[in-house]
């Protein structure tokens, strides 16, 4: 599908406490993304200057009074932007992993606009530690053999939400889980799915508040909980398709479909 006229992509920073790297991120985002969309810097609930940083980059601030996650600061974040008219976000980390230029590279990527487009890391090449990486590789496992899709990294922040449909799925996730468990939602709810490798940094300094340990087991359990959800889309999906053929699911010559959400 080609969509005819310019297309606005936003930029969407999730950021806490992070006075000390969101300066120069903001600052060549804003730049980046110049003529393209809207750059927002959620400020979620933090406690140093990174709402008066952000404004001072010129980037637009939404903020939680409160810290809430980084899920619910994505999401705060999709919602602002879809409403100001853009058809697509580009989400990238505050602590300067990713790199203004692949924002924009994945903002202008020539491919289905209705697509969630998601980056993917060397992490060993780019000398992530080995903790995130051991996580990644069991997030990466564990989501391709739910979904039935090689997925190459499911915890990569920079990504391309199509709007509004990424709201439309429902992820409910206010943590780190929200990444892993939009991706299923999206599968199921068959948006197309798009994976492009980026180039990320991991500066010696860098500061993160992902847990290695705790936040994967989260997204696990979160995964699960999604699971169950996807079995009820999909059933409500066929459901429809049945109702609108004057059918009952199931009823008839015509056997229902087999779920496309694997057991555990």
């Amino acid at each position: 599908m080609v969509m005819s006229g310019p297309v606005r992509v936003a930029a969407i920073i999730p950021a806490y406490d992070a006075a000390r790297t969101l300066g120069a991120v903001a600052r060549e985002t804003v730049q980046s993304f110049e003529g393209i969309g809207t750059v927002y810097v959620v400020n979620d609930g933090s406690r140093d200057d990174t709402g008066e940083i952000a404004r001072s980059a010129g980037a637009t601030v939404l903020t939680h009074a409160k810290n809430a996650g980084k899920g619910r600061a994505l999401r705060t974040g999709l919602a602002r932007a879809a409403a100001d008219g853009h058809a697509a976000a580009v989400t990238l980390d505050a602590d300067g992993q990713h790199p203004p230029a692949e924002a924009k590279r994945l903002a202008l990527l020539d491919v289905d606009p209705r697509a969630l487009v998601l980056g993917t890391r060397d992490l060993k090449g780019a000398g992530a530690p080995r903790p995130n990486r051991i996580s990644n590789a069991i997030s990466n496992g564990f989501l391709s053999a739910f979904s039935r899709r090689w997925l190459v990294d499911t915890q990569c922040g920079l990504r391309r939400y199509p709007l509004p449909r990424v709201l439309e799925v429902g992820g409910r996730d206010d943590g780190y889980a929200f990444e892993a468990e939009i991706i299923l939602l999206c599968i199921a709810a068959k948006v197309p799915l798009v994976q492009t490798r980026t180039q990320v940094l991991y500066p010696e300094d860098r500061t993160t508040h992902f847990d290695s340990v705790r936040d994967p087991m989260r997204v696990i359990q979160r995964v699960l909980r999604t699971l169950v959800s996807t079995r009820g889309i999909t059933r409500a999906v066929r459901a429809e398709r049945f109702r609108a053929e004057g059918r009952t699911a199931g009823s008839g010559d015509e056997p229902a479909a087999p779920l496309r959400t694997p057991s555990p």
